[in-house]
């Protein structure tokens, strides 16, 4: 069997795996990630003649999949919100966007630095891709289907989704500031930051809502628009989520906005054009679907970047930073910036500590090692950022379960209590 044979089925047992497990599974203290990773793990340690998972010769096609796979969950996350947006129902999503975003890329940048002497540019480009929760990896977490109740999502769940939504487009202007700093010689000045300021994040973070809001009101219109013959809610074609996916972020990107910020907006506006109708439930769970499928085969090649000796550039430092950043910091910044919201104590630890990271720490690092030398050798980023991911889905995956059924319990209980 040729290596283009075997490819297909294991791309077809993955496909099959991802649909059957999550039955399976979800009871169990075992996220679906975990499972492909090691499956990943198990495949490359077999003999067989598999492609190389190498993300350093293969970086523009780990961009370009990773990139995918969370446009895809990006508009899924989007459309399974049921609050509507305002101040106080998202105020924990602002503390966490804006206090633990950004702290959190300087702490880790800091640690890089101190721990592992890196230049400036490469440690900020390391904070900057492992700052942001993952939309793909938090699906544990996430809020469940679209419901018809505008205030169904617990403070939790919302609030993990919500981040995981927005913190992705709003990294991207950390990760600019990294390769505009590596094309800089690692020199801080008044030349790049002005033009960094007014572009990267004004300009793209403006632009990237602007269109979202545009293509979600126009594509909102057309689902569900008076006229039978146009309303596409009727059909109830599931696909037609892609298309709003791939039309909102390429539209984005050809204004030069921030598509991952306009896919979530997109899909926030369509939710919001008739929040109740039945159709959202048919868009979420095919895109749910689509990325549930494509982070499966990107799992498996990150289990098998593992087996095949890619942590092989990682020092004890390297390691150390990443569990500083699983267990001390993000924990540390969430609980303090989530003081005094809305959620109670438990919730507020449990939304501090589950900062899941994953695919967009990829998909940053395969992003800026195309644009910039950062005078490091990339299979030491790699390493660290891979390891990291690695920890957070055993880590993530394996108490994420028991802590929401344990939060879920509590809460029931409470409301009979309440109910008395």
């Amino acid at each position: 069997m040729g290596d283009v044979d075997l490819v297909f089925v294991i791309a077809g047992a993955g496909a099959l795996l991802s649909a059957a497990l999550p039955d399976l599974i979800h009871r169990l203290p075992v996220s679906l990630p975990l499972v492909f990773l090691f499956g990943g793990m198990g495949l490359y340690v077999m003999p067989l003649e598999l492609p190389a998972p190498d993300p350093v010769a293969h970086r523009v096609q780990v961009e370009h999949l990773t990139e995918l796979c969370l446009i895809t969950s990006l508009m899924g996350a989007g459309l399974a919100l049921n609050r509507p947006f305002g101040r106080r129902a998202w105020s924990s999503t602002g503390r966490l966007l804006i206090v633990v975003l950004p702290l959190t890329t300087l702490v880790v940048a800091g640690t890089a630095y101190a721990l592992l002497g890196w230049p400036p540019a490469a440690a900020l480009l390391l904070g900057a891709a492992l700052a942001p929760t993952d939309p793909v990896l938090a699906s544990d977490l996430r809020v469940g289907e679209p419901t018809d109740a505008e205030h169904d999502d617990d403070e939790v769940r919302f609030g993990l989704t919500s981040e995981a939504g927005l913190n992705d487009g709003l990294a991207f202007p950390l990760v600019y500031a990294a390769i505009a700093l590596a094309a800089a010689g690692g020199a801080w000045s008044g030349d790049w930051l002005g033009e960094w300021l007014t572009i990267d994040v004004i300009y793209k973070g403006v632009a990237g809502v602007g269109v979202g809001l545009l293509a979600g009101w126009a594509l909102g219109r057309l689902f569900f628009a008076d006229r039978p013959s146009l309303r596409l809610a009727e059909r109830n074609e599931g696909f037609v989520a892609i298309a709003a996916t791939l039309l909102a972020y390429g539209l984005a990107e050809v204004v030069g906005g921030y598509g991952f910020i306009a896919v979530f907006v997109t899909a926030c506006a369509i939710r919001a054009a008739e929040r109740s109708h039945g159709y959202h439930g048919v868009l979420h769970g095919f895109i749910e679907q689509i990325e549930r499928l494509m982070t499966a085969w990107l799992l498996l090649l990150v289990g098998g970047y593992v087996a095949t000796g890619g942590l092989g550039h990682l020092s004890w430092q390297g390691a150390a930073a990443g569990l500083l950043l699983l267990l001390v910091w993000r924990p540390l910044i969430g609980w303090l910036a989530l003081h005094r919201c809305p959620a109670g104590p438990r919730e507020r630890r449990v939304m501090a500590f589950f900062g899941v990271r994953g695919i967009a720490a990829l998909f940053y690092l395969a992003y800026a090692l195309g644009q910039a030398d950062f005078g490091v050798d990339p299979r030491s980023l790699w390493a660290v950022a891979v390891f990291t991911v690695l920890a957070s889905v055993c880590l993530h995956g394996l108490t994420a379960t028991p802590v929401l059924s344990w939060l879920d319990h509590l809460r029931h209980r409470h409301t009979r209590s309440a109910a008395r």
